[in-house]
């Protein structure tokens, strides 16, 4: 895929934090696009799309954390790449940016080569994704009161339609892809995150938990020092 076709936004309260990571992903081909508040954030990823967000948690009015709740929560821009940039001693964020759809984090002080490394193996598993949805069969899986249509991303519980951010749907398509087999926590990271993405080790127990709320806490079941395992009948 052509980088210089690729579009990005910087979202940040710190000004001469965007024009370093601007500076930087512009040298790299990278098309532009900035925003110093959440508001504006959401503005421009309605206005331009971009394949993927850079987003700052600590700013004023509204955090990161809200600005990628309130992007997953709207469907023609829910599917957008979302990054948190974090400080070390945020730890807490992590967490909280996962629960809330983040596909990765960043730390500060940020590297520029740690940061195109990171951006360009975000960017390949989303045109991973894009290829997938064109070959994609487009029979629905139905696993008794549990309909999964891949093609149209959407989800059905007891004939009910659930709204399911982008790595919870990949998360539950990857588990019924093969109900009853046990996907190890590193098939899992590999499939749904990406073997070139690093995210903390409570990431599969919090989008687990929160497949359980919304499907059924008996469809998934926890193999004790293995991974999970999809239950076919519930």
């Amino acid at each position: 895929m052509d980088e210089t076709k690729q579009k990005i936004l910087v979202v940040d309260d710190e000004e001469d934090i965007l024009e370093f990571i601007s500076y930087n992903l512009k040298k790299e081909g990278y098309q532009v696009v900035t925003a110093k508040d959440g508001r504006l954030a959401i503005e421009q990823v309605k206005k331009h799309k971009p394949r993927l967000i850079l987003l700052d948690v600590m700013m004023p009015e509204i955090d990161g954390i809200e600005v990628c709740e309130e992007i997953r929560q709207t469907p023609e821009i829910s599917n957008t790449v979302i990054a948190l940039i974090t400080a070390r001693s945020e730890s807490y964020s992590q967490i909280a940016g996962f629960e809330a759809g983040a596909d990765d984090y960043i730390t500060k002080p940020i590297r520029p080569r740690v940061l195109m490394s990171r951006i360009r193996a975000l960017l390949k598993r989303y045109s991973y994704t894009l290829q997938d949805r064109e070959t994609l069969s487009p029979v629905p899986r139905e696993l008794g009161n549990l309909v999964i249509d891949i093609e149209k991303h959407l989800v059905k519980v007891n004939g009910n339609v659930l709204e399911l951010p982008k790595k919870e749907f990949s998360l539950l398509s990857l588990l019924t892809s093969r109900p009853s087999r046990v996907f190890t926590r590193q098939e899992i990271y590999n499939s749904v995150w990406g073997s070139d993405v690093y995210v903390c080790d409570r990431t599969i127990d919090v989008y687990i938990r929160k497949l359980r709320e919304k499907i059924g806490k008996d469809r998934i079941r926890t193999i004790k020092g293995v991974g999970y395992r999809f239950e076919a009948r519930g």
